[in-house]
């Protein structure tokens, strides 16, 4: 029953775009996620020093507890500005919030970043950062992006990442639930943490790799102990607050409360702790989104919670896959 999507990306659930944008030069970028058909989100942040984009609005307890786009950007404090820059486009092609008809949109656009400025990269950008632009052009690959294929690995806002000592990269995965009920995640690992078991090069996610996403790894049975804290491939010699940050989404084709895309969001961040050790440490920022796309109701009464639960597993699941798939496609 239980399988990846056709693409194993997170656009298998339906109405969701993502699109990316890279600068070579500078080695970041930005990924994004366009919310065609969104019903409803959530957030949930768990890392010591997160950089955020207009999260409240998804809070159960706020007025709109939902986003037009989702922006996962590279670039610190300075990466926020991609959000600028695809807000202002989305406003212009009269996508947003109106109230009057003669006032322009206003699109929600929310986000993370990831700090990437000591990738080597060439940073003297003066006045004129390019993350706007890096958004523009993201969204504009996504608005263009028909077949919903996209890079994983060394691309958008995984560009210039790290995972641990190794490099990071963008990772998204699928699982198809049956019954028209899809769940995928989207990550950009930028990690304290190893994604590596203690031989150092087993994927701790391992176990939940599907196929030959991983490369058809299979489990070490020479296995070491994982007794060190903070492994050797960690970060753990050189953390400052706010500059590593795994950054993700979980969408979902389920039809969701806010505060249902909430729970989910919080028990995707098992994703995170299956695949990373160690994680939400005081210097990630680790953050993860919901998106309920809403073709798919889910049953109300007593056995809504018992599906919630599925569909907030599956996340975990498919979050942890596209955490080492991410590292794996970087590697490779």
């Amino acid at each position: 029953m239980y399988k990846p999507g056709p693409k194993n990306l997170i656009t298998d659930v339906e109405g969701i775009r993502v699109g990316q944008s890279t600068d070579d030069d500078v080695r970041t970028g930005t990924t994004l996620l366009l919310c065609e058909k969104s019903v409803t989100g959530g957030v949930d942040v768990r890392g010591g020093g997160p950089g955020l984009r207009d999260v409240e609005v998804l809070s159960p307890e706020n007025l709109v507890g939902r986003a037009d786009a989702v922006v996962l950007s590279g670039g610190s404090v300075f990466g926020l500005a991609a959000g600028d820059g695809i807000a202002k486009a989305l406003s212009k092609q009269d996508i947003g919030l109106k109230f009057v008809p003669d006032m322009p949109a206003v699109p929600i656009v929310v986000g993370a970043i990831l700090f990437d400025l000591i990738n080597g990269g060439n940073k003297d950008w003066d006045m004129d950062p390019p993350y706007h632009d890096l958004g523009l052009a993201a969204l504009e690959d996504a608005q263009n992006n028909e077949d919903g294929t996209f890079e994983l690995g060394n691309a958008g806002a995984g560009l210039g990442a790290r995972a641990g000592n190794k490099e990071g990269g963008i990772g998204s995965t699928s699982l198809d639930m049956g019954d028209g009920l899809m769940v995928g995640a989207l990550v950009a690992v930028n990690s304290v943490g190893s994604v590596y078991m203690p031989d150092g090069k087993t994927f701790w996610a391992q176990p939940f790799a599907i196929g030959d996403e991983l490369g058809g790894q299979k489990a070490n049975p020479q296995q070491m102990a994982a007794i060190q804290p903070m492994p050797d491939d960690s970060k753990f010699g050189g953390m400052s607050p706010g500059a590593n940050t795994t950054i993700g989404i979980i969408a979902t084709s389920a039809k969701l409360t806010p505060a249902e895309c909430k729970r989910v969001a919080m028990m995707a961040h098992d994703g995170f702790a299956r695949a990373i050790r160690p994680v939400h440490t005081p210097s990630d920022g680790d953050t993860i989104f919901c998106i309920s796309g809403g073709t798919k109701e889910i049953t109300d009464g007593p056995r809504r919670s018992r599906e919630l639960g599925e569909i907030g597993a599956a996340g975990a699941d498919c979050m942890a896959r596209a955490i080492a798939r991410g590292v794996y496609e970087a590697q490779s």
